[in-house]
């Protein structure tokens, strides 16, 4: 029996990157022989056991042949005669199919640390082209590492057009679709992510509200890059520098979605956007398993987005109307992070990146000053609920008007 540390772990290393966790491949074994060592079988569709003392992961090695459609269509063959470049024949990229033996000795039979190297992204063989999981997998990788330099390499690229052209992307179910989203929104440069799809026309197939933003023009004067699609990954680029956040990045990503939907003939200008990017927002989290925190920050970045840019300009009013619409007042989380996403809004545009948004600053100083008002300041017996509320909503509005009064006096020299 022989053991090899694989795939991210070994690729990572050879990156000077922080591994964090370890996937082990064992050749010329059976599953009884594991067992017997007092491994425990945690693998239902191939046989992957859990180490007795580290509990990481050993999988025997394995080979793996097409059987039918999408990417549940393979059949897996383990057996002690199956060798470690074998086994790493059946990955996606060059990169991550390489071992290393318990004597640090590195198999690379792909050449992938030229690739590491040379810092390409590049399938192993035309088998990449049975996997449209593989398409995702590439694009979260050319995001996770574009900071490094990283790039898909031009004949990859063109294999996973081949693949979109032939329909095996159309294959891929929502589940696993958000999946990789969510890991990409999570990570390095997010809108790589999108771009890499864009780019061999996935975008399309998976996600049509967005690809339907490229093309599509906004005017000059407030949007020099022009192109909705091209604003919308500024937007993201700029939500992962101010935010961690993948709700913020989310929100980033579709809070303009209506602008693709508006009539020709209103062209530049893009009047009621707002209400049909709620609409479409919607829909997308209707038809993947968006999570309801990023629905709902996505719904009222798209709805209230305008109404931050424009803080200085609006009444006491309209400010109060907003931040319950927020739920500001029981949720300031959330609107701490609808502050980040309509600031990476605001700066995701040519000229832009690094300009100040005091529009921000402005709206938690008017929270801070409505918090201020509580409930608990007319708790009485002789008052109801509704009375209450009534009340807290008129001092609330005072408050604001005084901040507002406050905020726009000249310093007197």
């Amino acid at each position: 029996m022989e053991v090899y540390l694989v795939g991210g772990a070994v690729r990572d290393e050879l990156l000077g990157l922080p591994v964090r966790e370890r996937d082990w491949c064992v050749v010329g074994a059976t599953p009884d022989t594991l067992i017997g060592l007092g491994y425990r079988q945690v693998g239902k569709d191939f046989p992957v056991f859990l180490h007795p003392q580290s509990g990481e992961e050993y999988a025997l090695a394995r080979t793996e042949r097409k059987t039918g459609t999408g990417y549940h269509g393979f059949s897996f063959e383990t057996s002690p005669n199956v060798s470690i470049e074998e086994d790493l024949g059946r990955r996606d990229l060059t990169i991550n199919a390489i071992a290393r033996d318990l004597d640090g000795r590195i198999i690379d039979p792909y050449n992938g640390v030229a690739d590491i190297n040379a810092r390409q992204l590049r399938h192993i063989s035309d088998a990449f082209a049975e996997d449209p999981v593989r398409v995702l997998r590439v694009a979260r990788f050319a995001a996770r590492f574009a900071r490094l330099g990283f790039q898909v390499a031009n004949e990859t690229l063109q294999k996973m057009r081949d693949m979109v052209g032939a329909g095996e992307v159309h294959e891929l179910v929502p589940d696993r679709v958000w999946k990789e989203t969510q890991s990409a929104l999570s990570g390095d440069s997010p809108q790589v992510f999108f771009s890499v799809l864009r780019d061999c026309g996935a975008l399309k197939v998976v996600f049509p509200e967005v690809d339907a933003l490229f093309g599509i023009p906004q005017p000059a004067k407030w949007h020099p890059e022009i192109d909705c699609g091209v604003h919308a990954m500024m937007v993201l680029e700029q939500a992962s520098q101010l935010s961690d956040s993948p709700e913020v990045r989310f929100a980033a990503l579709v809070h303009d979605l209506g602008k693709a939907t508006t009539p020709k003939a209103h062209l530049p200008k893009h009047p009621g956007h707002e209400k049909r990017s709620v609409r479409l927002v919607n829909a997308l989290s209707n038809r993947m398993p968006v999570p309801v925190a990023y629905r709902e920050l996505g719904v009222l970045v798209a709805e209230f987005h305008a109404h931050c840019h424009r803080a200085f300009e609006l009444r006491p009013t309209t400010i109060l109307r907003v931040l319950q619409r927020l739920d500001a007042f029981r949720r300031p989380d959330r609107f701490q992070k609808f502050l980040l996403a309509c600031e990476a809004d605001a700066r995701g545009r040519t000229g832009y990146e690094n300009n100040p948004y005091p529009q921000a600053r402005y709206l938690r100083g008017a929270f801070e000053a409505a918090l201020a008002v509580s409930g608990a300041d007319y708790a009485s017996k002789e008052l109801r609920g509704g009375e209450i509320g009534e009340l807290v909503s008129k001092a609330r509005l005072a408050a604001l008007g005084e901040y507002k009064q406050a905020s726009v006096q000249v310093p007197k020299k």
